[in-house]
């Protein structure tokens, strides 16, 4: 994705590369492909754009971050005013990934990817790809462990990449957090970790990716130190079934549900109960 936290990004990643502190091939870096440049001829645009932010050449991963396209000038601060309007010219998944694909062949993306997409959608993609997708990255953790996506992208060897792995405290006012949760902290203890690293590493030892987001430095040192200790089998399934007690079952546990945007008639998440 483009725009300030980007252009951060890119800053940071100048410094550092011109300090010679690390090279560019000891950094992985993942961009996204807005839902504003879904027709073919628009994402080797957004992909410029990324990559002009990062000060990068090239890019490890791109990912299509929605299988919503939205209309090339859609203000997304008004997003909560106008929901979801759709590009009027509708591009098929086709048209998208096969102009990812171009961007492999070019050279400014070493592997393509998806997030955010359900199955029935991601096997549309999957008929028509030359290039497969390397990953999917979606909302993952014990409140919504996405079991069959998960055993979806073991079949088709995709990687399956959680994001949100500590939920997101806060997003729901009045709800307890899940780093709260007894059995979570129960685990926490036995293996003299905290609640965040035991919901980091439930994700790598369902053999997953995990993006943990935070702006503190003490916490970015406390969710990389998960190297030293693993859950057991039995760890993982008490994790998983956390979702079961849910009021609303497992689906209910999905905390970015893109509401304003459940008009648009490729909305992922429209059939879960």
């Amino acid at each position: 994705s483009s725009g300030i936290n980007a252009e951060y990004g890119g800053e940071a990643l100048r410094r550092v590369f011109d300090a010679g502190t690390i090279k560019r091939e000891e950094v992985f870096v993942t961009g996204k492909l807005t839902a504003t440049h879904q027709r073919p001829e628009r994402v080797p645009e957004g992909c410029a754009q990324t990559l002009s932010d990062l000060k990068l050449d090239y890019l490890d991963l791109y990912l299509i971050h929605t299988p919503m396209h939205l209309t090339p000038d859609f203000n997304f601060e008004k997003a909560n005013e106008l929901g979801a309007i759709p590009d009027p010219q509708n591009p098929s998944f086709a048209e998208t990934w096969g102009a990812m694909e171009k961007l492999v062949e070019a050279g400014y993306c070493r592997n393509i990817g998806l997030s955010n997409f359900n199955i029935k959608q991601m096997d549309e993609v999957l008929r028509v790809a030359k290039i497969r997708p390397a990953c999917l990255q979606v909302e993952s953790h014990p409140h919504l462990p996405n079991l069959e996506l998960l055993e979806y992208c073991k079949r088709e060897d995709i990687a399956f990449v959680a994001y949100s792995p500590l939920t997101s405290p806060g997003k729901r006012p009045g709800e307890a957090s899940i780093l709260e949760n007894e059995l979570v902290r129960e685990i926490a203890e036995r293996h003299n970790a905290s609640p965040a690293q035991i919901l980091i590493r439930y994700q790598i030892d369902k053999g997953n990716g995990v993006i943990v987001k935070s702006v503190t430095p003490s916490r970015i040192t406390e969710n990389l130190a998960v190297t030293d200790f693993s859950l057991s089998p039995d760890e993982v399934s008490q994790l998983t079934a956390i979702s079961d007690s849910l009021p609303g079952g497992p689906s209910s546990g999905r905390y970015f549900t893109f509401p304003n945007f459940r008009n648009h008639p490729r909305h992922p998440f429209l059939d879960e109960k």
